[in-house]
């Protein structure tokens, strides 16, 4: 495949994508075929029953309840237009514009990833060259990470969590706002380099050389999303400078949402201790972790750009040592993973007992656990450095509480079958995923207690082991709590159902996708496969169009992820209900954000 044929194909994607969006868009039928649809079926688009077949009230006296409008967001003393959403403080707006921009940051960070599976179904270099594919996984470990995965977080957090714990709005409402705009300039700064790497090459190969080796004149850095020195320090190319500079203003975003997020629950709150929710108390224990991770690397990042722009030897060999850039950034690195995965534990300790008819199992346990990961994650960051040659009795103690936060983590997953045990599970689409992500969880989590142990991490460090274990975490709790939260909470912000067999299509194909694309890897890395090349031995060719071909599936399932969500707020079924997942017959799950919908009780 040339680099031709690959943007060739690239852009007859982007247009079909387009095209099926349009077609949908138009495809909205009349409102008075909406009502007959509305008032005449006996079951919704998302399997559940219909619980009121009267047409839905107007609640503010403007638009009927099924127009489409978010209902969360609607309240008539809002500027209308693109005004209200670039001088909004409310928390509700700032939540929705957090997802949107995670919901950017995941399909660009995904398209990298596409873009690295392309390159890979070949052993030979054959579409991109060694550097772009050194960027491409830079920018997609960093954008996955800080733009998609603690945005998302945030986002979830700002919409929900003044509604769960009774608070009209976040304590700060204008640094909460401040906070999201300052991961604009930060996207720019990081991603910019890369765009001008891509389009530099089809201008070249387009017959647009001059302008072509102008744009390759900002190539993007390819140290790795790790920045490693002596390499970050010694790259000769200013756009790693520029990556930096992003990547300290983005963390300088999170640490004042952090803030604002504990400021809300110490300060604002109407429930007390024992009666707050599991996403609160998770929340609130990642803004913890940010506090405390987050300004680290900060101050190590300022200590990089030193280097490279001064002169100063901080990570010099002649100086400081280039292993302390390794000790600062897994300082932070590991409590990062923690930040990520702990929200979404709570999404799924949160909405299990709503489709399992019962109370979350253990629930103290299960806030007792999520404080003791929150103080073991600081301790565990040289299991990432057990090839460096540091002090032997200094790799053991790390060792064991590597394995020690295994526990809490264990905890949490009995819980969640215990809870799923003898109750009345429904499957629907929130608890399609949540289960899902329990699956791949386990898999993620028992893989990385091999890794934390010494003999064999020396065995399979650096290679597609470590991707896989990592990705099945990642890629499937993080990603599946999202895709849960999102089909849950759709209704509350919507007023629409989502389609239940999207909903079904986006999970098999997801799950599918997620084994044929990690599960390789494992073997993989078992045979000593090294990550990070662009080329590798003909060997392993299978196993990797294996891995490339989940990578497809799991595009496809993005692609009914979105088009779900069009089609639902175009097309979908009103809610008519101030519980439109039935929770008040099935345990009486029901939490106090459903209150927000206008409509009274049946």
């Amino acid at each position: 495949m040339t680099l031709v044929g690959a943007a060739g194909l690239t852009a007859l994607c982007v247009a079909a994508a387009c095209l099926v969006l349009y077609a949908t868009w138009r495809a909205s039928p009349s409102r008075s075929a909406r009502s007959a649809r509305s008032t005449t079926g006996a079951t919704r688009a998302d399997g559940g029953e219909r619980t009121n077949t009267n047409g839905p009230p107007e609640p503010d006296g403007g638009e009927p309840a099924d127009s489409g409008y978010l209902l969360g967001t609607s309240e008539s003393h809002k500027r209308g237009g693109v005004t209200r959403w670039l001088t909004t403080v409310d928390h509700k707006d700032i939540g929705l514009l957090y997802l949107a921009f995670a919901a950017v940051a995941f399909l660009w960070g995904g398209t990298d990833a596409m873009m690295m599976r392309t390159e890979l179904y070949d052993p030979a270099v054959s579409v991109w060259d060694e550097h772009t594919y050194n960027a491409l996984f830079t920018m997609h470990g960093l954008t996955m990470l800080f733009l998609f995965g603690t945005p998302a977080l945030a986002g979830l957090g700002n919409y929900l969590l003044p509604l769960l714990i009774g608070a009209d709005d976040m304590a700060f409402p204008r640094i909460n706002a401040i906070a999201f705009w300052l991961l604009v300039p930060a996207l720019v700064l990081m991603r910019a380099g890369l765009l001008s790497d891509v389009l530099g090459h089809v201008f070249v190969a387009g017959g647009l050389a001059a302008l072509g080796e102008q744009l390759l004149a900002l190539a993007p850095p390819a140290t790795g999303w790790t920045f490693y020195t002596p390499l970050s320090v010694q790259i000769d190319l200013p756009t790693v400078s520029v990556v930096l500079l992003g990547l300290h203003l983005s963390g300088v975003a999170t640490t004042m949402s952090a803030i604002n997020f504990i400021a809300t629950v110490f300060a604002e709150r109407e429930v007390s201790w024992k009666n707050l929710d599991i996403f609160s108390w998770t929340m609130l224990t990642q803004s913890g972790l940010i506090l405390f991770a987050f300004p680290l690397l900060g101050s190590a990042i300022v200590m990089l750009l030193l280097d490279r722009n001064l002169g100063t030897t901080f990570f010099a060999l002649e100086g400081g040592s280039p292993i302390l850039w390794q000790h600062l950034f897994w300082f932070f690195g590991h409590p990062e993973v923690y930040i990520l995965v702990l929200p979404p534990m709570g999404i799924v300790s949160l909405l299990i007992p709503k489709f399992a008819g019962r109370k979350l199992f253990g629930f103290k346990f299960v806030v007792y656990s999520t404080l003791a990961i929150g103080v073991l994650s600081f301790g565990v960051w040289a299991h990432h450095m057990f090839t460096t040659g540091i002090d032997p009795r200094l790799r053991a103690s790390f060792m064991a509480v590597s394995i020690a936060i295994a526990v809490p983590s264990a905890v949490k997953v009995f819980n969640w079958i215990t809870t799923m045990w003898n109750g009345r599970v429904r499957l629907a689409a929130p608890m399609l995923f949540c289960v899902g992500g329990v699956g791949t969880f386990i898999v993620g989590g028992v893989t990385g207690i091999f890794l934390a142990a010494i003999p064999v991490d020396l065995l399979l460090h650096d290679t597609y082991y470590v991707v896989g274990h990592f990705h099945f975490i990642i890629m499937g709790l993080i990603s599946f709590a999202f895709f849960a939260a999102t089909y849950y909470w759709y209704p509350l912000v919507v007023g629409k159902h989502p389609n239940h067999a999207l909903a079904v299509a986006h999970f098999v194909l997801t799950t599918v996708g997620i084994v044929l694309a990690f599960g390789p890897m494992m073997i993989m890395g078992q045979e000593g496969l090294p990550r990070r090349y662009a080329a590798y031995p003909a060997e392993f060719a299978g196993l990797q169009q294996v891995a490339t071909l989940g990578a497809v599936l799991i595009a496809l399932g993005t692609v009914v992820w979105l088009f779900n969500l069009v089609q639902s707020y175009r097309m979908g079924d009103p809610v008519t209900t101030d519980d439109p997942w039935d929770l008040r017959e099935r345990g009486d799950q029901r939490t106090a954000e459903w209150d927000e919908l206008p409509y009274s009780r049946d």
